[in-house]
């Protein structure tokens, strides 16, 4: 059976509906390696979505790749994270202008029409590179398979976590002897946590960062506190929503009982105010390398159980066979050598704070002694993590549609209860509605458990 097409027209009107701004929707692409470096006699180019101090990492681990393989020529790009960097993506998969290997969050493969703008990995190239289904996290490996076929390849999990100022929490007799934030397992307990906290800290800060305004932070923490009461969203075929507006009220309260009990000032730099002495903070690992460069006495778990049961909302980076009509050959096994070389050789892309996803480097001395990673590692076996539906992922249209409900929630403009039933409404209409990068998979229903 032929490859069904998607025209011009058609991804330009579906993108249409998931990226922020039409205008931005094109970045330009950053400035990469030569297309052929002398002497090479493969090319392989490589779309990803890096900059800053991740940026500077994955440039340190390309460099060793070219020296190591100077038969293959790495022309990277970096384009404009989000939105834009997804609509260039799949404008070039669908013109047939694609690169050898792209980058994609996991959450967004479910809806990048994998078959169509994707082309699945070979695992027995994979292997050949040393990367095998057995050296990963089975829930994170099978996050990428859609249709018995691998789409893509985790590099990493970047998850959320509880930042914590050492030398506060010993004022508050908040530390374990082993010197880290004391376990807590219920929300009785962790505002008990808060309480002793602000107690001693320092007067005109806030007690916890929270990012309470932003509808992307506040659904990542939803999700994770949802998935630690064992709240579900659909059914098995994804025809149902199971969402229950009960266990999500739940969530809301909690939250939003942050702000009403004084111990988040909204709108304030949370990390900022964590350098500056605030107890507590609620970030990504991304932060790793701004609190140790700020030379902090600080440590980092996955986001408390409150609710009983561990899990900390998880994305993951992944790598990306964009289609190509001709894929095949030197250039399509180069692209399988370099993404299994990064993902072996992650220990660099640790430094950052990202988990790497290659489980044999977790377990190295190296990775062992590295502040605060080997603290919150274990959240490689709790990821909480969003439905592999269409509309989920970075950036994605849930995060856009309900995120801003969230923080309606949090912030105290509506009801936790009523925004609950308006989160379930919303995941109805969601699912009735068609992925518009899909060019034939039919509209599904919607029913309510």
């Amino acid at each position: 059976m032929g490859r069904p097409g998607l025209n011009r027209r058609q991804l330009l009107a579906g993108l249409g509906g998931l990226t922020v701004a039409g205008s931005a929707a094109f970045a330009a692409l950053g400035t990469g390696a030569d297309a052929l470096a002398s002497g090479a006699d493969t090319r392989v180019r490589y779309w990803n979505l890096f900059s800053g101090g991740d940026g500077a990492n994955m440039i340190a681990m390309l460099d060793s790749f070219r020296k190591e393989h100077p038969d293959i020529a790495v022309k990277d790009s970096t384009l404009q994270w989000g939105n834009p960097f997804y609509t260039k993506l799949a404008m070039a998969a669908a013109g047939d202008r694609a690169p050898e290997l792209g980058v994609m969050h996991l959450g967004r493969v479910a809806g990048f029409s994998p078959g169509r703008l994707l082309d699945p990995w070979d695992q027995q190239l994979l292997a050949k590179y040393g990367v095998r289904k057995e050296d990963y996290n089975p829930a994170l490996w099978n996050r990428g398979v859609i249709d018995g076929k691998l789409y893509a390849l985790p590099l990493d999990i970047h998850v959320q976590l509880c930042f914590y100022r050492r030398d506060v929490l010993k004022k508050a007799d908040l530390l374990g002897d082993d010197g880290r934030m004391i376990d807590v397992s219920s929300t009785d307990a962790w505002f008990d946590v808060l309480k002793k906290a602000k107690k001693v800290q320092k007067k005109g800060l806030q007690t916890i960062g929270l990012w309470t305004n932003d509808q992307n932070f506040q659904w990542w923490f939803f999700v994770a506190f949802y998935t630690q009461l064992g709240g579900q969203w659909f059914n098995d075929t994804d025809t149902e929503v199971l969402f229950d507006a009960d266990k999500a009220t739940q969530v809301l309260e909690f939250l939003r009982q942050h702000v009403t009990d004084g111990y988040v000032i909204p709108g304030a730099p949370t990390g900022e105010q964590f350098i500056n002495g605030a107890p507590f903070t609620w970030e990504g690992n991304w932060s790793v390398p701004v609190f140790s460069g700020a030379k902090l006495d600080y440590g980092a778990t996955p986001l408390p159980p409150v609710f009983g049961r561990k899990a900390t909302h998880a994305e993951s980076h992944s790598f990306v066979l964009p289609h190509q009509a001709g894929r095949g050959g030197a250039t399509n096994e180069a692209a399988h050598e370099l993404a299994a070389y990064v993902v072996t050789h992650a220990q660099q892309w640790a430094a950052g704070g990202h988990i790497p996803a290659y489980t044999p480097t977790l377990s190295t001395a190296a990775y062992k002694k590295l502040t605060p990673q080997n603290e919150y590692v274990s959240a490689m076996d709790h990821q909480a993590t969003e439905p592999k539906v269409w509309f989920a992922g970075s950036t994605g249209v849930l995060a856009q549609d309900l995120g801003p409900m969230v923080v309606s929630s949090t912030m105290g403009s509506a009801k936790p209860a009523a925004v609950a039933e308006r989160m379930k409404k919303e995941l109805v209409k969601l699912l009735a509605s068609k992925n518009p990068m899909d060019g034939t998979t039919a509209a599904q229903g919607g029913a309510v458990a």
